[in-house]
C-alpha cells in the first residue's frame, strides 16, 4: 500500500477531477432529493417487494434504483415524469433478477398485515387466506402481468403513467389489464376448487 507522502500532486489532481466529475453527475441537490425520496420510497418499495417477494431484496433494489436515477443524465419535465422514471428504473432492476438463475424460490408472504386483526375473527382468517390464495396466484402470472396489474391497483397509476414506466404503448395497456385480470382471475378460481 502506497503511502500519502508518494502520491505526486498530478495524481492528487487527478483524484480530485474524478471525485468532482462523480459528484457532477448526480442531477439533483439534497434538499430536492430528500423530498423526492419521501413521497416515492414506501411505494417503491412496496411494489418491488411484492414483485420479488422478498423484503431485503427489495431493499438493496431500492438503493440500486435510486442511485442509478441519481446517475442518470435524463432531464425530467415534471415530477411525474421523474417518478415513472424511478418506477422504470425499478421495473428493469425486477426484470433483471428474474433473468439471474435461482436456487432457491422465493418464499410466499403468509398473512402480511394480519396482526393488526383480531386473529379470533373468522373475518380476519378469511381475509388471509384471500392474501394467501392472491399471493399464490401472483407468483403464477408473469413478470409483466403482475407488474401492470400492481402499478393499476396497488399503485394506482393511470394508463399513461403504466405506460410510460413499462415502456409499452398506452393504446395496448387497456388489453393487457384485461388479459391479466382474467389470468388472475383463472388462477383463483383453480385455487378455490
Amino acid at each position: 500500500m502506497r503511502n500519502m507522502r508518494d502520491v505526486t500532486f498530478s495524481e492528487l489532481g487527478r483524484l480530485d477531477a474524478g471525485a468532482q466529475a462523480a459528484e457532477d453527475t448526480f442531477q439533483m441537490d439534497e434538499d430536492a432529493f430528500r423530498v423526492f425520496y419521501d413521497r416515492t420510497a414506501r411505494p417503491v418499495w412496496a411494489y418491488l417487494s411484492r414483485m420479488t417477494g422478498e423484503a431485503r431484496l427489495a431493499d438493496d433494489l431500492l438503493q440500486e434504483a435510486y442511485y442509478r436515477f441519481l446517475r442518470a443524465r435524463v432531464t425530467h419535465e415534471s415530477d411525474a415524469h421523474r417518478r415513472n422514471y424511478l418506477f422504470r428504473i425499478a421495473t428493469n432492476l425486477v426484470r433483471d433478477e428474474h433473468r439471474r438463475p435461482r436456487v432457491v424460490s422465493a418464499p410466499i408472504a403468509d398473512g402480511e398485515g394480519v396482526e393488526h386483526a383480531d386473529p379470533r375473527s373468522a373475518d380476519a382468517a378469511a381475509a388471509a387466506v384471500r392474501r394467501m390464495d392472491l399471493g399464490r396466484a401472483m407468483t403464477h402470472l408473469k413478470p409483466r402481468e403482475r407488474d401492470l396489474l400492481w402499478l393499476a391497483y396497488a399503485q394506482g397509476s393511470s394508463h399513461q403513467e403504466i405506460a410510460d414506466t413499462l415502456g409499452l404503448k398506452r393504446s395496448s395497456i387497456k388489453l393487457l389489464l384485461f388479459r391479466a385480470r382474467r389470468r388472475l382471475a383463472g388462477l383463483l378460481h383453480e385455487g378455490g376448487r
